[in-house]
């Protein structure tokens, strides 16, 4: 009875170490030298980058046809101020809500968002193109913005916004 003991542990063993899940695996590499890119995000990345030079471009057109003086302002967002409001007044404070009116289009005109809502700004409850530009407008204020797809609601867009699109903004400070 001993001897069969000793076997049954040792098959144990065996089927434990032998008949396991297999680990995860690893890009080929040599010793020595640096593991192999992974190149489906290089692609991507790529590609992201492409679309990104692509819109950029699209909107600087746009912004070239169109009747409002357009400057080019951060985070390659094109504005055209409107109505600057009341000149004397503050710029809106980080850390106060701010009343803010928002209907943003798609570039052949239809409307995809209409709302208006309570913003505190820089603290990411904007899109960047919005966030990082609103801070050049007085109270009362009105601008266009035409801003590009990776600045506004990037690759994966929202319920109302598809991704990879590219928006015309029109704000009102209030």
């Amino acid at each position: 009875m001993y001897p069969y003991k000793w076997m049954i542990v040792a098959i144990s063993a065996f089927v434990l170490c032998c008949c396991g899940k297999m680990g995860p695996q690893r890009p080929s590499q040599r010793k020595g030298e640096a593991p192999q890119a992974d190149t489906m995000t290089l692609a991507m990345l790529e590609l992201n980058k492409q679309l990104a030079f692509a819109a950029d471009q699209e909107l600087t057109e746009l912004a070239q046809q169109m009747d409002e003086p357009f400057a080019l302002y951060e985070a390659n967002t094109w504005m055209a101020i409107l109505d600057k409001g009341d000149i004397y007044g503050p710029f809106p404070s980080t850390n106060e809500y701010n009343l803010i009116h928002m209907r943003m289009y798609d570039l052949k005109g239809n409307l995809l968002l209409d709302s208006e809502g309570s913003y505190r700004i820089c603290r990411h409850e904007l899109p960047a193109c919005m966030d990082m530009n609103i801070r050049h407008l007085h109270k009362g204020a009105k601008a266009r913005l035409l801003a590009p797809w990776y600045q506004a609601y990037g690759l994966k867009g929202t319920e109302n916004i598809p991704p990879y699109t590219n928006l015309i903004i029109d704000i009102e400070l209030k």
